[in-house]
């Protein structure tokens, strides 16, 4: 309101914890420089949060990308900076959880920084809440139930506040309903002793189909009354509209979504191009306002609220989503990225407002759409933040949240420059090998060598350089750990994608291999023959299909489902994944890509228009993670090509009839599953490559 010449701003709050919002929200929309704030617009307005818990997870322990190196103080900073963006609950992982006692990183102990933390909470009059793994082997047996009562009395008798208690069923831990529904009863005990009013939730993470029926069944006959609600996270077999249909109605029901993780994770991206994915990982920066924002309001009608998985600030950008869709779930993603820009880097960089940021981010989610190949857009966007990072002043260049989307902006481009490069030297190591004359397969194998080894451009070399730059910034800004040598990270699949930056991205290794093998060979003969199994690597014979499961643009056959927009745990969806394997391991890059469904969904090929009057035999190459599973092919839902086998070694390649009778009407349909009714994560169901090749009828 005006009062003369003066302004006067009026924030008014139903308690203490609305005024703080009030507050979060002008600091928001405030265009701040030294000696100077402005608001643009007026600002009347009245506002409610839309859900009452909007939480976010801190992991103090060994595993984490970024808070193991982080002090109290720091934690506070974060506290204060969510809950301007609407964060009202802060959820600490228990000590006692999959991971080692300590860090090398760890400025503090850990119950001692988690105790620290607490106190800061609650001096924002926040929510504290506690997430806490049951970790023993064994609760049927009273004595590993006894000793878990005392280490969780020890706990909650040493903070001083708890809102709640999150337990989940496993992810980690894994515990059958039978004994885990006890457990969690008597530990609620222990808890009411300290902090009588803390709520109890409680997962059916991890549980297979046996224990999920089990879990309904005591809720239906028992209805615990401990029990506040449950919450669903990663590694639930059961979907979310399922359980609300199965859990009974008295209990809410929260979300608990992993925002950090971009493949093997509950939200995974179905169609990620396979150099991103070899590079960046599991566990990189990920800005992804539009996917998140679909994720959250699929699911918007079925909780009361959330409390995010984080591994760090990886994620930063989705936290302040998810925050801003607890307020509202109709906020626009870009008003959400504006007001970020503004609050943590000001209302300008140089001449750039907040929206040229906000755009840029948005980019960065733009970048991994497609193949790098074809995506101009990925050079557009590092061109922006270029511009970003030359108007810059000191203080914005070195806040890590603007340091983070720039080294996402470098690295993206630097693969990308790399795909480009490492995609033209195969194709002439090809070339070779197919122009060259007989006679000569040594100094053909060496030309073909020397076209693989190109030297990078200068301009790659560039962005390189910068990326390590960027990624030493961060360490000592924000204790981001990006490379396991140098900054301590606890493993590649932690965020270390600096340890891969120069992954390959092309089959130079696996070429090389065979290089050395066929230099080895007595005879001309087997070398030409050695480099013509090479070059028709892929090559189905005449009449055939080949599909390289696994990369998105070259599957014609794939049945990919519903698709992630309207299906984003891909319950019902095919997922493009790699293996814990890079190409450097001499793997041919198209027997670590997969294709793979969830729990009891089968991965489907379906051909059209084939010759009924030929006779087809099939070759698949299974591949993926280390572990197997039984897994069982079948035709046209009626003929079974092989029944349930482990694989032998991976890769394996097999070959199996198919018989006439299967493609007689000139289609084919072939589906693979997995042993049904499995829990855990539900994945281990990857084929790497399917050949479908002619012969003359018999």
């Amino acid at each position: 309101m005006h009062i003369g010449s003066a302004t006067t701003i009026v924030i008014a709050g139903n308690d203490n914890r609305g005024l703080l919002f009030g507050v979060g929200y002008l600091l928001r929309k405030l265009e701040m420089e030294p000696n100077r704030a402005m608001l643009a617009t007026d600002i009347n307005i009245t506002t409610a949060p839309q859900y009452p818990v909007r939480g976010q997870q801190i992991g103090y322990r060994y595993k984490n990308n970024t808070y193991d190196a982080w002090t109290v103080a720091q934690f506070d900073q974060q506290t204060r900076d969510l809950a301007v963006f609407g964060n009202n609950t802060i959820q600490v992982v228990a000590p006692n959880s999959d991971d080692r006692n300590d860090s090398p990183l760890f400025p503090a102990p850990a119950l001692e920084t988690l105790i620290g933390i607490c106190k800061s909470t609650i001096s924002y009059g926040l929510d504290f809440d506690l997430y806490y793994p049951e970790m023993a082997k064994d609760y049927s047996d009273p004595a590993q139930v006894d000793a878990e009562l005392q280490k969780a009395d020890a706990l909650f008798r040493a903070l001083p506040h708890i809102d709640a208690l999150y337990v989940p069923g496993g992810d980690p831990g894994h515990t059958e309903p039978r004994y885990l529904l006890p457990l969690v009863e008597k530990e609620a005990e222990i808890l009411h002793k300290y902090h009588p009013h803390a709520k109890v939730w409680i997962s059916a993470q991890g549980f297979n189909a046996a224990w999920y029926s089990e879990f309904y069944s005591i809720l239906r006959e028992q209805h615990p009354k401990f029990i506040t609600g449950f919450f669903v996270g990663p590694q639930s077999r059961d979907s979310f509209p399922l359980q609300r249909r199965m859990i009974p109605a008295q209990y809410q029901l929260q979300a608990y979504p992993d925002i950090a993780h971009s493949m093997h994770a509950q939200f995974a991206m179905p169609d990620w191009d396979p150099a991103y994915a070899f590079s960046e990982g599991r566990e990189p920066i990920d800005p992804r306002p539009m996917e998140e924002t679909n994720i959250y309001r699929t699911f918007a009608g079925l909780h009361s609220g959330f409390v995010t998985y984080s591994e760090g600030v990886n994620d930063d950008v989705n936290k302040v989503i998810w925050d801003q869709l607890g307020w509202s779930s109709q906020t626009d993603p870009m008003d959400t990225l504006r007001d970020y820009s503004r609050y943590f880097l000001g209302s300008q960089i140089g001449p750039f407002d907040s929206s040229t940021f906000a755009d840029a981010i948005m980019g960065l989610e733009r970048n991994w759409n497609g193949s790098p190949l074809t995506n101009r857009g990925v050079d557009t966007t590092l061109l922006q933040f270029q511009a970003l990072e030359r108007a810059a002043d000191a203080g914005q260049l070195r806040n890590w949240r603007f340091e983070m989307a720039l080294y996402r902006a470098y690295y993206d481009a630097y693969i990308r420059a790399r795909l480009l490069r490492e995609t033209c030297a195969e194709q002439q190591a090809l070339a070779i090998l197919r122009s060259a004359p007989e006679g000569n397969s040594i100094k053909t194998i060496a030309a073909a060598r020397e076209a693989l080894n190109a030297t990078p451009h200068s301009s790659a070399q560039d962005l390189r350089k910068r990326i390590f730059e960027l990624a030493d910034n961060l360490f000592h800004d924000a204790g981001m750990q990006l490379s396991t040598q140098k900054y301590g990270a606890s493993g590649i699949e932690r965020g270390a994608n600096l340890d891969r930056v120069d992954v390959n991205l092309n089959n130079r290794a696996w070429m090389e291999k065979q290089f050395d093998r066929l230099e080895k060979l007595p005879t001309e003969a087997g070398r030409q023959a050695g480099l013509s199994a090479m070059l028709h690597y892929e090559d189905p014979g005449p009449g055939g299909f080949y599909d390289d499961l696994g990369d998105p643009s070259d599957e014609p056959h794939l049945v990919m489902g519903e698709g992630a927009s309207r299906d984003p745990q891909l319950y019902a969806t095919t997922v493009n994944g790699i293996a814990d394997k890079i190409p450097d391991e001499g793997l041919r890059i198209s027997t670590i890509t997969y294709a793979e469904t969830l729990y009891d969904t089968p991965v489907e090929m379906r051909y059209e228009d084939l010759d009924p009057a030929k006779h087809y035999r099939l070759r698949v190459t299974y591949g993926g993670e280390d572990y197997t599973l039984p897994i069982r092919l079948i035709a046209n839902d009626a003929v079974e090509i092989h029944a349930p086998l482990r694989r032998k070694g991976n890769p394996e390649t097999l070959e199996f009839d198919i018989p006439q009778s299967a493609t007689t009407h000139g289609k084919l349909d072939l589906k693979w599953t997995r042993p049904t009714g499995a829990g855990g994560g539900g994945r281990g169901l990857q084929i790497a490559e399917v050949w479908l090749i002619t012969e003359a009828a018999r």
